[in-house]
């Protein structure tokens, strides 16, 4: 795998149980401008440790096509560490997590 993708799964680790980052955050914090990078990077990513479903897009909506077993799987998840919704979004003035 890319060198590239494996500092995002980094990155992504470093996210605590009961915040999410968005892919526009993740890609600024790696110094890039293209956030769908980081979609395909935690798409590709095989390592049950990393945590993927804590990343969200930028207005809190959950990735329909979550690779992990779909938008449902990923709010169960996110709601079992404690991260709060408003709606079908992520509240991002609660949970967001700043690096």
């Amino acid at each position: 795998m890319s060198n590239f993708f494996e500092k995002v799964w980094q990155e992504t680790s470093k996210i605590p149980a009961g915040k999410v980052a968005t892919y526009s955050q993740i890609a600024r914090i790696l110094g890039t401008r293209d956030s769908r990078w980081i979609g395909h990077a935690l798409h590709a990513n095989k390592d049950r440790r990393v945590p993927c479903h804590r990343v969200v897009f930028a207005d809190g909506s959950l990735a329909p096509g979550y690779a992990f077993g779909g938008a449902e799987e990923q709010k169960s998840k996110l709601q079992s560490e404690g991260v709060k919704f408003v709606g079908e979004r992520v509240d991002l003035k609660k949970c967001r997590w700043s690096r």
